[in-house]
């Protein structure tokens, strides 16, 4: 079965619902999850009255993003340690739909597990699709959800 399997998660409820999978997976073929937040440009927040003006991000907030993003990861890896699975949190920055599929194949994963945000039409267009391009550029095995 699938020995190490990369958890992509965003820090929303929606993508969370991936986690009973994930988690049954691990428990019953002993996997290994490695739980992973990009941390992307566009989520650190603009200085107030700036919208979309191009600016250099400071060192300090995309510090701040990836520490917030960690103690993210964490709070899920608790209760997944504590039924003795094992977990690993893992954060990095960049363009989250690249970074995942290239972090998975040099990490050389067994499964790609993530959850589909259901987007469709003019958003999807607009903000395009993470799992979308997960499953056409990456060569692995997808575990893709749809969350309710």
């Amino acid at each position: 079965m699938f020995q190490k399997i990369l958890v992509c998660l965003d820090g929303s409820k929606l993508a969370e619902q991936i986690m009973p999978y994930v988690s049954e997976q691990a428990a019953r073929f002993g996997s290994s999850l490695v739980l992973f937040q990009v941390v992307s440009l566009s989520a650190i927040p603009a200085p107030t009255g700036i919208e979309s003006v191009p600016m250099a991000v400071p060192d300090t907030l995309l510090r701040d993003a990836e520490v917030a993003a960690m103690d993210y990861l964490s709070g899920l890896a608790s209760p997944l340690r504590d039924r003795g699975l094992k977990v690993q949190c893992v954060t990095t920055i960049g363009h989250p739909a690249e970074t995942i599929v290239s972090y998975a194949d040099e990490n050389r994963f067994d499964l790609v597990a993530l959850a589909t945000h259901g987007r469709s039409g003019l958003k999807r267009l607009v903000f395009g699709s993470v799992a979308d391009f997960v499953v056409r550029k990456s060569g692995l095995p997808i575990l893709l959800i749809k969350p309710r």
